[in-house]
C-alpha cells in the first residue's frame, strides 16, 4: 500500500496499558498515521512531546501524576506547534471547558470508531478544532455565551454551586458552614433552595448531579 503524502505523527498518552496498546495497534493499521511514542502518564506525555515533537498528542483526560488537562497546558505552553486531542470516557461539560481553556484542539470519546479518531487527528493537525457530537453543542453554547453558567447549572447561584461542590465532596452542613464562614442555618437554607431548583430530595441525588455536571471528580 502506498503511503499518503502527509502522515500525522501521533504520541498516545493513556495510563491504561491494554487500552493504549489496542488503540496504537488500530491506529497503526491506518496508513495516514504514524505512532511515534506511547506515554503512561501526564508527566511522561510532556517529556515525550518535547523530545519527539509529534504533530498531535492523543491524550487521556484522567491520568496519574499529572492529569490530561494540566499536561495539555504544559505542552501547549512549551511546544506550541504540538496539538493536543483529548480522549476520555466521560462527556462531562466542565472538563471539556477546562481542557479547551488549557489549549486542547479538541475532545473525542474513547468509544469513537478508529476511522473517526483518525479523521479527528488529521483535522487537528490541519489546525481545526474537533469535539464529540455528544458534547459539542453544549460546549459551543457555553463558549459563545448563549448559555450562561447559571442556566447551565439549572438556575443555581454561585454560592449554591460552591455549597454543592463541598456537599458532594462529603462535607456535613456544619463543616460547610465553618469552611464558608456562614451559619449552619444559612447552609441549610441554601441546600433547601438547591434541592427545590434541581427537583431532588437527598444528598445522594445531589452528588450524582454534581458528578454529571463535572463539579466533582469521580
Amino acid at each position: 500500500m502506498t503511503q499518503p503524502a502527509t502522515r500525522v505523527r501521533v504520541l498516545v498518552a493513556d495510563d491504561q496499558t491494554l487500552f493504549r496498546a489496542g488503540l496504537v495497534r488500530l491506529l497503526e493499521e491506518d496508513p495516514r498515521v504514524e505512532v511515534v511514542g506511547q506515554a503512561g502518564d501526564g508527566v511522561e506525555a510532556v517529556e515525550m512531546a518535547g523530545r519527539l515533537r509529534p504533530d498531535v498528542v492523543l491524550m487521556d483526560l484522567r491520568m496519574p501524576n499529572l492529569d490530561g488537562i494540566e499536561a495539555t497546558r504544559r505542552i501547549v505552553a512549551e511546544f506550541p506547534e504540538v496539538r493536543v486531542l483529548l480522549l476520555t470516557v466521560l462527556d462531562a461539560d466542565n472538563n471539556v471547558i477546562q481542557a479547551l481553556k488549557a489549549g486542547a484542539s479538541g475532545y473525542i470519546l474513547k468509544d469513537s470508531k478508529p476511522d473517526s479518531i483518525v479523521s479527528s487527528l488529521l483535522a487537528v493537525m490541519a489546525g481545526e478544532r474537533v469535539m464529540a457530537s455528544a458534547v459539542a453543542n453544549r460546549v459551543l453554547e457555553m463558549l459563545t455565551g448563549t448559555t450562561t453558567p447559571k442556566e447551565f447549572y439549572d438556575g443555581l447561584t454561585n454560592r449554591e454551586i460552591e455549597i454543592l461542590k463541598l456537599l458532594a465532596g462529603g462535607m456535613a452542613n456544619k463543616q460547610i458552614a465553618y469552611r464558608l464562614k456562614i451559619s449552619e442555618k444559612t447552609v441549610r437554607n441554601h441546600v433547601s433552595n438547591m434541592y427545590e431548583k434541581l427537583g431532588i430530595y437527598d444528598r445522594s441525588q445531589a452528588v450524582l448531579y454534581a458528578v454529571r455536571k463535572g463539579l466533582v471528580e469521580v
